[in-house]
């Protein structure tokens, strides 16, 4: 569904995606490479539990809220991939709350 723009080649760095290894390039957003890997869904809706993911990409709409290396709460599009990092689809819900990540 997404593609890159990007010329193939160059440096990689690699993260860990709901277990899943993927290879991103660096300065890429955390959001743009869970979707080039095909995996859009980022967090349940709290009520619903409905599965939502970016809507607009750039940080206004709060939708691509995801764990990264234990911590609640953080915008995949607006968060850079690190080597090494750890994502996870967020699963705050009404009854299941969020943890405090070790603060």
């Amino acid at each position: 569904m997404f593609q890159s723009l990007r010329k193939p080649g160059g440096a990689r760095v690699i993260l860990t995606v709901n277990g899943r290894q993927v290879e991103a390039a660096p300065g890429q957003s955390v959001w743009s490479a869970m979707a080039l890997d095909g995996r859009t869904e980022t967090r349940r809706a709290a009520l619903s539990g409905e599965t939502r993911s970016a809507y607009c990409a750039m940080g206004v709409c709060f939708e691509c809220m995801v764990e990264i290396d234990g911590l609640p709460n953080q915008q995949a599009c607006l968060r850079r991939v690190a080597e090494g990092m750890v994502v996870t689809t967020q699963e705050i819900t009404e009854t299941t709350g969020a943890g405090d990540a070790g603060l």
